[in-house]
């Protein structure tokens, strides 16, 4: 997130300054495509870039034909320019210049005194952690304070086209317990565009003070106050690293009526089996039992809280990634 506001900030700071700063956006991308759609720059006429539009000589090429276009005047044109990059040397038209297969839609448009407004509101909705919706057409660039469902590309010809994407964190993290995995995690994840909440019974602990990742910090008195806090749902991931099997298993129970994209648990093989053997015993429902990764994270015999956090960022992206799955 931090790295799409630096973009922003560079368009609003150069508009300020009426330096030219062409916009670079990936509206739609197909295949092996390296520019995945959302993805985004600014480059300015004085020689300042911020962002990528998946790198590679593809990137190098219209960053070059951007910067032409400023010096020429001739991307002054309020509509921009949609330009269809394929990325396979044997294509008739529209060669990115790479060979790995696939294309994609990018925007090019010189951004204008009448866009600062919405480029203001953005910035501000990203500062904030608020949830917003960005528009794009040949008009120019919008800003609407409700959300859209998803980020979607209506295209009916080059004259007539509709981008939409929600601004803010769409995926939320929960870690509950704040030792040393737990900042070692957060640390990483924070570079994932997840919001991170930290929940904590411990008051005064030297690792949640050293947390400065975590977008929000929870002191509870008990672990069991945990279920009106954290909501089922498909953009919610949990992780259980709280310091003792005890505290662990209230954890556990807390949240067994809620239904998560990610239920991860740390600790041994041994202390899960012994675990799940208990709430078996107790008929606690083995559907929410077998949802829960246990141990988190995938197994690559990581030993310290870093090559921890490795494991575990690797196997929330997995989940985050995954196709759908359709019941038959």
């Amino acid at each position: 997130m931090k790295k799409k506001l630096a973009v922003w900030q560079l368009i609003r700071d150069s508009l300020d300054a009426n330096v030219p700063v062409t916009l670079l956006y990936v509206l739609e991308s197909n295949g092996s495509s390296p520019g995945r759609q959302g993805f985004f720059m600014a480059v300015t006429a004085v020689g300042s870039m911020q962002g990528s539009i998946g790198g590679g000589m593809m990137e190098q090429k219209l960053v070059e034909k951007a910067r032409a276009n400023m010096q020429l005047g001739t991307s002054n044109r309020q509509e921009g320019e949609l330009i269809k990059q394929v990325h396979d040397k044997a294509a008739a038209k529209n060669q990115s210049g790479m060979i790995c297969s696939g294309e994609q839609k990018v925007w090019m448009y010189r951004v204008q005194q009448k866009d600062k407004e919405a480029i203001s509101q953005v910035i501000s909705c990203l500062e904030n952690f608020e949830n917003a919706t960005l528009q794009i057409n040949r008009a120019g660039i919008f800003f609407q304070r409700s959300t859209s469902a998803k980020t979607f590309f209506n295209f009916h010809n080059e004259e007539d086209w509709l981008y939409e994407e929600m601004l803010g964190y769409q995926n939320h993290l929960y870690i509950i317990g704040g030792g040393h995995c737990s900042l070692a995690l957060s640390n990483l994840v924070s570079t994932l565009d997840f919001y991170i909440h930290l929940l904590d019974n411990r008051s005064n602990l030297l690792t949640v003070e050293q947390n400065e990742t975590a977008h929000e910090k929870i002191l509870l008195d008990d672990y069991s106050e945990l279920s009106p806090l954290i909501q089922s749902g498909n953009n919610n991931y949990v992780v259980v690293m709280t310091f003792g099997y005890r505290t662990d298993d209230i954890v556990v129970r807390a949240l067994l009526d809620k239904q998560f994209k990610y239920f991860g648990l740390l600790g041994s093989k041994a202390k899960i089996q012994n675990m799940f053997e208990t709430y078996r015993s107790e008929g606690i429902d083995e559907k929410f039992l077998q949802s829960i990764h246990a141990p988190v994270g995938l197994q690559i015999k990581s030993e310290t809280p870093e090559e921890i956090a490795v494991s575990i960022a690797a196997e929330l992206i997995k989940v985050k990634n995954a196709p759908p799955q359709h019941n038959a």
